[in-house]
């Protein structure tokens, strides 16, 4: 089927969602968005794409539990408008002439939401659960491991956890070996993973721990209030024990769940919220919106292949026909239309220079994997000669959001018109049951999008190292594993080398066509006037609430 007669088709689908969508009472989808101004409260109202799966610092793994740990927790640092690393229980620090121990003095005005003060030890017992094999966590042993001593032996079982790299010289100071010198460890501090824990507060709630409001506490400048996993409403309420309270201006900023983009803006147009995502069939006509905003991001979505789930995607030829097959820029300009760039690469474009000349990662590195149906269809042929076959048959999993929907149909189209002889179901589910069954590895394909967790190519490189905990597809390249592990270990201090082992490894991975790039995403919003001080973090948290204020809609 032809671009434009699969955009005609998905148009009609938009005009029966936005029916559908307008036939939904108000108060079903928005019944807390008080708006304050009958309680004096300066509120904001915003949407969430889906629910939070968890609130646990040493579980999470997605972005709507990391974006609501960060408004309501606090770790050693923070980051700010400039995504520099500035106080947050640390007030300073010192770094060995080795760069192996850093030694963090920490604020002694610092307390939990229940008014016991936050000390060195709630990071020490944080940290230890987060690598603690019995702990079951999937980034504690990915985050800390190779970088805190010791980390991989204790989530491994070899060595006690008492012998990892973290200890309590005394309340007020925390003192951290590295198993490697690591360049970009201050800004780790500021992730979800290594926020502090309670111990006592942890311990009493045991299985219940950080699932609804009534099991958690907060140190950050907000609290999480009205919430349980599976609750599709909450707020978060400004924090009076945090120790910096002043500086919050909101009150309250209530959240709701609403997928679909059409009545996303049907009820920003009401006033009932303050920020809707503008789906792609949307943004010609808001384009000229005086609150029409267009926001860059450094995540990037790809399709991961497992390549221990069909025969198929075992094969170099397949996967390389797979990445190469669907048309990235025409799905950027006509099917998300929001500002979202064609990814050719893994690592985001703007988001590290080169250390030695300042150009970009992505500009240096190039287009490692473009749209080309005939090389597509010279890989597809060779890889069915080698497997014997004339078709195959593959499962395509994704989100089920409206936009996601959208794409997801648009690439499975794409695959199955550009490739002879090959069949794509869809599997869109929502977004929980997207990780698990990625967490899993029950899927074939899967569409997914990885943010970075710090400000460095590492953290997107590091992903697809043999065994690795977000590698989850099977993918293994010894020359590739060598290049990623020199790179945090011999190279550690020479950032020049070090990227030159990333630039190295990139090629490498698109070599063996591990992963098929889509695009490096961009966020089109409306959002009011009454919305200040609110910035996007190119890493951890999407968004940053601490120093937000509601301004005039005027």
């Amino acid at each position: 089927m032809r671009l434009k007669s699969w955009l005609r088709l998905v148009v009609l689908g938009l005009l029966l969602i936005a029916l559908t969508a307008c036939g939904t009472s108000d108060n079903e989808e928005n019944n807390n968005t008080s708006t304050g101004e009958n309680t004096g409260e300066k509120v904001l109202n915003f949407i969430n794409g889906d629910t939070i799966p968890s609130m646990d610092p040493s579980m999470v793994t997605d972005e709507y539990g990391f974006q609501f740990i960060g408004s309501t927790m606090e770790g050693l640092y923070r980051l700010d408008e400039n995504a520099e690393p500035v106080e947050g229980i640390a007030i300073n620090h010192e770094v060995s002439e080795d760069g192996l121990t850093y030694t963090f003095e920490l604020r002694e005005d610092a307390k939990w939401s229940n008014g016991d003060p936050v000390t060195a030890n709630d990071f020490v017992y944080a940290w230890r659960r987060a690598v603690a094999p019995d702990t079951g966590s999937e980034y504690g042993p990915y985050m800390m491991g190779g970088v805190i001593k010791n980390a991989d032996a204790v989530n491994a079982g070899d060595v006690p956890i008492e012998e990892l790299g973290v200890s309590a010289e005394d309340d007020y100071t925390l003192v951290v070996e590295l198993e490697n010198a690591t360049p970009y460890f201050e800004t780790l501090t500021t992730f979800g993973t290594f926020m502090p824990l309670n111990q006592n507060f942890v311990e009493e709630q045991g299985d219940k721990f950080a699932t609804s409001t009534e099991t958690l506490l907060f140190n950050g400048p907000f609290t999480l209030e009205n919430w349980t996993s599976t609750a599709n409403e909450w707020d978060l309420v400004k924090n009076e024990e945090y120790w910096d309270a002043d500086t919050v201006q909101v009150d309250r900023i209530n959240h709701v769940v609403i997928k679909d983009a059409t009545t996303q803006v049907r009820l920003y147009e009401q006033g009932e919220i303050d920020r809707a995502g503008i789906s792609s069939d949307l943004v010609d006509q808001y384009l000229s919106h005086e609150d029409y905003r267009v926001t860059p991001d450094t995540g990037v979505a790809f399709i991961k292949m497992n390549q221990t789930s069909n025969e198929a995607l075992a094969n170099t030829n397949i996967r390389a026909a797979l990445s190469r097959a669907f048309d990235k820029q025409a799905l950027v300009d006509e099917i998300l239309n929001n500002g979202s760039i064609v990814a050719n690469g893994l690592v985001p474009a703007d988001f590290v220079p080169m250390p030695d000349s300042g150009e970009d990662f992505r500009d240096v590195s190039g287009d490692l994997v473009t749209y080309d149906v005939e090389e597509a269809q010279k890989y597809w042929e060779k890889g069915l000669e080698e497997l014997g076959v004339d078709s195959i048959e593959l499962e395509l999993l994704g989100d089920d959001s409206e936009n996601a929907k959208i794409s997801n149909e648009y690439i499975a189209n794409q695959l199955s018109s550009n490739l002879p002889g090959l069949s794509v179901k869809l599997k869109n589910v929502p977004f929980e049951q997207r990780l698990s069954l990625d967490s899993n590895m029950d899927y074939e394909l899967e569409i997914s999008l990885w943010g970075p967790d710090y400000l460095d190519p590492n953290t997107f490189m590091d992903l697809w190292v043999t065994d690795g905990g977000n590698n989850m597809m099977g993918y293994s390249n010894t020359e590739y594993d060598s290049l990623i592990e020199e790179a945090g270990k011999e190279l550690a201090t020479d950032n020049v080398a070090r990227y030159e082992n990333f630039l190295e490894a990139e090629k490498i991975l698109f070599e063996d066509a591990a992963i098929a790039p889509i695009y490096q995403k961009a966020m089109a919003q409306l959002v009011s006037p009454r919305v200040q001080g609110v910035f996007v973090n190119p890493f951890g948290a999407t968004y940053e609430y601490k120093w937000a204020s509601v301004g005039s809609e005027e």
